[in-house]
């Protein structure tokens, strides 16, 4: 409906359609076409949609108009009928601050990010390397449920990467409806799975919207009912994810011992992880990197393209470096950056943006690493080079 109501709009006025149509026309045809095309897997059951994808076929056939060239920009929309969280008569536990805070100055906000091989920050500000490969749950209180799955970069390898995001809103009070958010990769849509932009027919709907900043590269979810901004990016064929959510809400749950696999609340299981450090050394003291699908890094190499996005040697130049050893694949040096940015964004205390230790990491890496370490190791970058040499 969003794309018929903008085909209608750029095509009104007082000429009518026949043989020659003015370029506009097409250009307008073309944008329509586009715009459909976005909307192919929320709408792919719907009839109407599959009637309009029909009928652009048939005016480009009559219009002769070319399926390559330009396409208008989008007509700013008009404001919504205000954000519900400042209508007068909206109700109050629609607005965080307002409704779970009434005696108390602010609440205190936590950050959790994943991103890359995958890297994992926890609320807590743990950082840990993970193999978790399959599907995860990230989140999972009163209010939402984040579960993430990580496949191999390429198929044998042990890196892995996250390549599916499902996001579950659960419905609230009179603020929104049960909410679905999926991205994939090469599918980062700007509306939860039911074509919807915002928490549905509810009177504090609003207080709960997605916001597309890149098409196809970049949105944020504000559901301000519970105070969270969630930040999801496709950088290169793989996802990050990103949140800000106050400690209130990460907190609620209903049954705290069974959020062992609370992934940003408790961290990846133990065999889960991995130390990363102790890879790094190993590969910086071979001779020769080993060789991964992609474009082969020695730790010297790997080290010189992550500074150039990441200046201050902490984690995250750490596991950019780790990625390009393992991945071979350039745009892990974005991964990290995209996550660092979101960390400037999302998390509350500047001071901590920067983190230099892995908790149980750093621990394995400040001292001599044993023997047995070391052998597994060597056979974790043996690996890639017995499948690609």
């Amino acid at each position: 409906m969003k794309c018929n109501s903008e085909f209608l709009a750029a095509t009104s006025g007082p000429h009518h359609l026949g043989a020659e149509e003015p370029p506009e026309f097409c250009t307008a045809l073309r944008t329509y076409a586009h715009c459909t095309h976005r909307t192919a897997r929320t709408c792919r059951g719907d009839l109407a949609y599959h009637s309009a994808v029909h009928g652009i076929d048939d005016l480009m056939a009559q219009h002769n108009c070319s399926k390559e060239g330009p396409t208008a920009q989008p007509r700013p929309r008009p404001p919504p009928r205000g954000d519900s969280q400042e209508r007068s008569d909206s109700p109050e536990i629609c607005h965080y601050e307002k409704s779970f805070h009434k005696h108390s100055p602010s609440p205190n906000y936590t950050h959790c990010g994943l991103f890359g091989d995958p890297h994992l920050r926890t609320f807590s500000d743990t950082f840990q390397t993970c193999k978790v490969q399959g599907a995860w749950p990230l989140i999972d209180n009163n209010y939402l449920n984040v579960q993430v799955t990580n496949t191999p970069v390429w198929p044998g390898s042990t890196a892995t990467a996250t390549s599916k995001l499902t996001i579950i809103f659960k419905s609230f009070q009179e603020c929104v409806d049960q909410k679905v958010y999926q991205a994939e990769m090469d599918e980062l849509p700007a509306a939860f799975i039911d074509g919807s932009q915002n928490g549905g027919d509810k009177h504090g709907a609003n207080s709960l919207k997605i916001i597309e900043k890149v098409s196809g590269q970049h949105i944020e979810i504000q559901a301000k009912y519970i105070g969270t901004t969630i930040v999801v990016r496709q950088v290169g064929r793989y996802l990050t994810f990103a949140v800000r959510m106050p400690e209130e809400v990460v907190n609620a749950v209903e049954d705290r011992d069974n959020q062992g696999l609370y992934l940003c609340l408790r961290g990846c299981p133990l065999n889960q992880q991995i130390d990363f450090e102790a890879v790094r050394s190993a590969a910086q003291a071979a001779e020769s990197p080993p060789r991964q699908k992609g474009q082969a890094f020695t730790h010297d190499a790997a080290t010189a393209k992550c500074r150039e996005k990441l200046p201050v040697e902490d984690v995250y130049f750490k596991s950019c470096v780790f990625d390009l050893l393992t991945t071979g694949d350039v745009n892990f040096t974005l991964a990290a950056y995209y996550a660092f940015e979101d960390v400037k964004m999302l998390h509350s205390n500047k001071d901590k943006l920067h983190l230099y230790g892995q908790s149980r990491n750093a621990a394995l890496s400040q001292r001599p690493v044993p023997l047995f370490l070391l052998l597994a190791v060597l056979g974790y970058l043996s690996h890639f080079s017995a499948i690609f040499l």
